[in-house]
């Protein structure tokens, strides 16, 4: 201090107590919430494995206890055109770049923040001008005038002490934003991921339910051959011509919509990828392609918050709302700007840097709110919108639970449904083939053969929905589980509490 001029001393004193101070932060202090305290999804335990069933996606599904789900979860299914399908997905989907570049302009504006905030702003000013005076400027009768050149370099500095901590937290609500914006990308790779995946086996569903229908089309459009005939003969009556072209033009009728659900299948499995309906080569499944996991893997709910996008962003956004009211709440403070300059001031440019020729400037100011009744209402209001991010994240764990425990419920009964359908189907086909033994020993007639295999093409289209379904189900439970983190978080903004 010794070195300091007498007449800033005073103010170079105050400020340092100032900065020793300057660590407060006023307002709540974030905590993550509680894991939610239940053991288990749903309220009856659940059974050690689902029913099995014979054939195709019945194989009996086992629960196993892990720490996370593996990110590439869609691999379990064992095919190797879904793999790439969902890969080239997540690298074109334009859903998902705009959401890359929404984190990215989050994490920049935390960057822009966190710059003036943390550190003081200097600025470099050089300047020249050239200036008249006349003498009675300075209270002189003479009037002559005077020419001059006047040069000056400087450097100014200007910080906001933040004393109470509401730059401080401001900067903490930027960085929750950007944490927020992260986990939403996180989610909207996994609601592409899985959406695909459905989109597949919807696709293979579609496919395997048209063929079926076209092979009853083609049954009953032989049995209405073989009654007009008959007709034509007169051994059978107009009644049952029409009653027969009834049940054609019906299933005829099923097959458009069966067509254009499955159009608009491969139409959305070209928008996931990035692509244009007329320009995409969208590959064609079948249900043969895929292989159903017989074991599942399940987080405990106190591990599904630190799983689950939808959570970790409802988090986020809570802490947010929490910074946000202590920057309410730094208003109701003093507010500290402290500011200098040093530089050179000289009529030529020779002698800017010359003896005599500095000069500098100190400056702090103190602004108290002595009357401000819109103060307070803000603060309540950034409090009043605390409550609510609590009670948004409360719902959100809330639905969570719910999402898992309706997943879970859906393997059991949805196996059991396969099963039913499976020993339908057995039954179906083993009718189709007394049918067939008695029409080629002639105790049954053709028409008797038609309807049989009719039913039993009825038969297998429930079949193969129930199929489909098991392993949309498997699908269900690993997007409900959060789906492994399929986002990059090696280099997050950092906390900014970390700077205080």
């Amino acid at each position: 201090m010794q070195n300091l001029p007498a007449t800033p001393r005073a103010v170079w004193i105050a400020l340092g107590f100032a900065l020793l101070g300057g660590c407060t932060t006023v307002g709540p202090d974030f905590h993550a919430p509680k894991a939610p305290a239940v053991q288990q999804y749903t309220r009856e335990a659940l059974p050690v494995q689902t029913a099995s069933a014979p054939g195709s996606m019945g194989g009996a599904q086992r629960l196993r206890t892990v720490e996370r789900i593996a990110p590439d979860w869609w691999r379990v299914y064992g095919s190797s055109r879904l793999d790439g399908l969902v890969d080239s997905a997540l690298r074109s989907s334009p859903t998902l770049a705009a959401a890359e570049a929404t984190l990215r302009q989050a994490q920049q504006t935390y960057q822009a923040q966190a710059g003036s905030t943390l550190y003081p702003t200097v600025n470099g000013n050089l300047g020249a001008n050239r200036n008249q005076t006349n003498s009675s400027s300075f209270g002189q009768s003479s009037n002559t005038s005077n020419i001059y050149n006047l040069y000056n370099a400087s450097v100014a500095v200007g910080y906001n002490l933040d004393l109470f901590g509401g730059n401080r937290r401001a900067l903490e609500a930027l960085a929750a934003q950007a944490s927020y914006q992260q986990y939403q990308l996180d989610g909207a790779r996994l609601t592409l991921a899985a959406n695909v995946v459905t989109a597949a086996f919807t696709q293979a569903q579609l496919g395997a339910q048209i063929d079926a229908t076209e092979a009853i089309l083609k049954a009953q459009q032989d049995q209405l051959d073989i009654a007009r005939k008959r007709f034509a003969l007169g051994a059978a009556a107009r009644s049952d011509v029409l009653t027969l072209q009834t049940q054609v033009e019906q299933t005829r009728a099923s097959l458009p919509p069966l067509r254009n659900s499955l159009e608009q299948t491969d139409h959305l499995l070209a928008v996931l990828l990035g692509q244009a309906p007329g320009a995409a080569d969208i590959p064609r499944f079948t249900l043969a392609d895929f292989t159903l996991p017989q074991t599942l893997p399940m987080v405990v709910p106190s591990a599904l918050v630190q799983q689950r996008p939808d959570i970790q962003a409802s988090q986020a956004l809570l802490h947010a709302a929490t910074a946000q009211y202590g920057v309410a709440i730094s208003k109701l403070y003093p507010q500290i700007n402290l500011s200098a300059s040093l530089g050179t001031q000289a009529l030529t440019t020779g002698a800017l840097f010359g003896p005599g020729s500095a000069v500098w400037s100190l400056a702090g100011s103190l602004a108290q709110p002595l009357f401000n009744a819109g103060l307070k209402a803000g603060a309540n209001a950034a409090e009043a919108s605390l409550q609510a991010a609590g009670a948004n994240y409360q719902q959100t764990v809330l639905q969570a639970l719910r999402n898992v425990a309706d997943a879970l419920r859906a393997l059991d009964n949805d196996a059991q449904t396969l099963q039913a359908q499976a020993a339908a189907d057995a039954s179906a086909q083993e009718s189709l083939k007394l049918v067939e033994q008695q029409y080629l020993l002639g105790a049954a007639s053709y028409l008797q053969l038609l309807t049989a295999q009719q039913q039993a093409q009825q038969t297998r289209i429930g079949l193969i929905s129930a199929q489909a379904q098991r392993l949309a189900d498997s699908a269900a439970l690993y997007q409900a589980m959060g789906g492994g983190v399929l986002g990059d978080h090696s280099a997050p903004v950092a906390a900014a509490s970390a700077s205080q």
